[in-house]
């Protein structure tokens, strides 16, 4: 299928022309062009248009989830009949395996998988692999290593009526695509014989198909819901892709094992001739360990650390990516077009991660917890990542030293998108001061005040803090004086951010704090008010492209102001509202001139989460609706009923039901005691 952008949108004020330039530039091969636009000037939408025309395969790469979920939903709301995904790195926690030789002290990893966001990234891989109308929206984890596409793509299986296989040798096949078998509930990537059945869960959507066999040869294919067992369609055909990203077929393995094998002898040897004979113990006792575990069950804790002999790379060669699944010309050179959202941000993350994760592990294979090898798996460093990427557009309302660099090339443009289709200006600025004097209260109870008049609109607040713990307190102050507020930083996990964001849209609450969360990209129509704490303490946090950030995000409401708590006007102050006050100026006379009413943004309110809940959750959230009225004239009789409903489940060996009745039950009490 082509792109086909379906809205009702037109562009409009410096749209038209942006996108006419971003195009041409493509076609005269350009590889850097900066869309220079300001907030709420619709640069997503300008972006959309140009995947339309160019159709190609896109990555968008955004520098957090949060931005990565809402371009995500946003890109959907532009393609509905195309393929759009969410591609971030699946863990809720994560603290990687380190050493600090000090103290003495290994750090094992841990980890905590979010298995929805593990199924939407098979879903992206597997996207790619099959069709060219893909739009993956991911994070910085598309430069982290992923497996080799070639034999992932290589181990998939295109599963149809009367296709030669028997249950015992479909069994054996689906082990050896990694997935596992289970006699209870399934979950993506597990499967369970019933009778002459097999029933699958495939990795990347939540549904179960069903072979039905006849000696040796597939007579049904029945697509499932997973959990009202309701038949979705009998099909013909379905294509199965392995279970796990890193696919190694047998021969490849033993091979990696006589290489991994060779390189702790040598390794070995080198401690032995430093006396390093702890090193080398240490280092001989978790190899044997995870050569043992491989060779019989062909995987083990941490087995990432080895792939550079699975995927059979030489030493130093970047690993296999995100990147890598995306397609190419016949010459190797990529053949997809590349959006770096906030570019200012993301472009510097990008640069950064190969550093950092380098000087762990090497740490790590200095006092012997790890190979040589283990340095291999890794994100790849900058160079690596411009030469896997073919044309780029940088978008961001306060690009970089990066951009503005590569736009004085021949390969290089910026476009300017200043003048907004709405004909919002950029917001007035109030500057206060930040102590208490003179009869004025002081930043704190300043913002209270004025926060109490923009709540009584029906409108919303944020307010940004130097520090995590700031934000904090700064919510629990504000809700104790009648504000209802929340914060969001780095700690807040993943979904919950999301759903943090929703709310506050729909009002279930009035004020956001954050830190540095509130800043690139954010879309909220509905915020009235900003105000910046300490706005004048230079630094990260408040420098002049963090402040333009921010004063950005009330740029979307015709009655956007905004409000910076200051003592001194610092260099990065001067220049933040020097360049507001340009942009507004511009707008302004533009508005003149066509006779342009500004108007409000006004953005329908989704939650990419309801894409994300498990076909589980929203059972529970359903019934729930349905049972808690029933609840509330009788909470005794209605969770006696529920139990002898799961009991009576369990009995007949329907699990599934069983599982979601007592999830149910469950979240009826905890209602009660709210």
């Amino acid at each position: 299928m082509n792109f086909e952008l379906s809205t009702e949108k037109t562009p409009a004020g410096d749209q038209p022309k942006a996108i006419k330039k971003i195009v041409d530039g493509c076609k005269a091969g350009m590889k850097h062009q900066t869309l220079f636009g300001v907030t709420g000037s619709g640069k997503t939408f300008t972006a959309a248009n140009v995947i339309a025309q160019l159709q190609k395969p896109t990555l968008v790469i955004a520098h957090n989830k949060t931005l990565a979920a809402q371009l995500a939903q946003e890109y959907k709301d532009f393609f509905p009949n195309n393929a759009v995904h969410y591609f971030v790195s699946y863990y809720d926690y994560y603290q990687p395996e380190a050493y600090m030789p000090i103290s003495d002290t290994y750090i094992e990893k841990e980890a905590m998988i979010n298995e929805e966001i593990d199924r939407l990234r098979h879903a992206s891989t597997q996207a790619l692999l099959t069709r060219k109308d893909v739009i993956i929206v991911a994070s910085v984890s598309c430069i982290y290593g992923l497996g080799s596409p070639i034999e992932y793509e290589k181990v998939h299986k295109k599963i149809e009526k009367g296709y030669k296989s028997s249950r015992s040798e479909m069994l054996r096949l689906l082990v050896g695509m990694y997935f596992e078998r289970t006699n209870a509930d399934l979950l993506p990537g597990h499967f369970r014989a019933v009778g002459n059945t097999v029933e699958i869960m495939p990795t990347n959507e939540r549904v179960i198909y069903r072979l039905s066999f006849n000696e040796d040869t597939v007579t049904e294919i029945t697509k499932i819901d997973a959990i009202s067992r309701t038949i979705i369609e009998e099909s013909e055909v379905f294509f199965l892709f392995p279970a796990k990203h890193f696919v190694t077929p047998e021969a490849e393995r033993k091979h990696a094992m006589v290489d991994i094998k060779k390189e702790l002898d040598v390794q070995l040897k080198k401690f032995e001739k430093e006396e390093k004979l702890l090193e080398a113990q240490r280092l001989k006792r978790r190899t044997d360990h995870d050569l043992a575990l491989i060779r019989e069950i062909g995987y083990c804790n941490g087995i990432e650390n080895y792939s550079r002999h699975f995927d059979r790379r030489v030493e130093g060669e970047a690993p296999f990516t995100l990147l890598s699944y995306f397609p190419h010309t016949k010459d190797g050179k990529p053949d997809f077009f590349t959006v770096i959202d906030e570019s200012h941000v993301t472009i510097p993350q990008i640069g950064g991660m190969y550093a950092g994760d380098r000087s762990r592990k090497l740490t790590l294979v200095e006092h012997g917890f790890r190979l040589p090898s283990a340095i291999d798996n890794r994100p790849l460093n900058f160079a690596e990542f411009e030469d896997r990427v073919g044309q780029r557009l940088y978008t961001s309302a306060t690009p970089g030293t990066y951009e503005f660099t590569h736009a004085e090339t021949d390969e290089g443009q910026i476009i300017e998108q200043i003048i907004r289709p709405t004909g919002l200006v950029d917001p007035i600025i109030d500057i206060r001061p930040i102590t208490e004097r003179g009869g004025y209260p002081g930043q704190v109870k300043d913002f209270i005040e004025e926060s109490v008049k923009v709540i009584a609109n029906n409108a919303r607040v944020l307010v940004t803090t130097l520090t995590k713990q700031m934000a904090e307190d700064l919510s629990e102050f504000l809700t104790e004086r009648g504000i209802q507020s929340k914060y969001i930083h780095s700690d807040i996990k993943t979904m919950e951010r999301i759903q943090i964001l929703t709310e506050f849209r729909k009002g279930v609450f009035d004020c956001l704090v954050g830190v540095n969360l509130l800043r690139e990209g954010l879309d909220l129509p509905e915020v009235q008010l900003v105000a910046i704490l300490d706005a004048d303490k230079e630094g990260f946090l408040r420098s002049e492209t963090a402040l333009i950030q921010t004063i950005g995000r009330a740029a979307r409401n015709l009655d956007g102001r905004v409000i910076l708590y200051a003592d001194q006007m610092t260099k990065s102050l001067t220049r933040a509202v020097e360049e507001t006050q340009r942009r507004r100026d511009i707008q302004l006379a533009h508005n003149v001139k066509h006779g342009i009413t500004p108007q409000t943004i006004v953005k329908e309110i989704k939650d990419i989460t309801e894409h994300l809940k498990t076909e589980h959750d929203k059972t529970i959230s359903l019934l729930l609706s349905v049972d808690l009225d029933l609840y509330k004239k009788d909470p005794k009789g209605t969770i006696k009923d529920k139990r002898d409903q799961m009991e009576k489940a369990v009995e007949i060996l329907d699990f599934e039901t069983a599982a979601i009745l007592r999830d149910e039950i469950q979240a009826l009490e905890s209602h009660s005691l709210k």
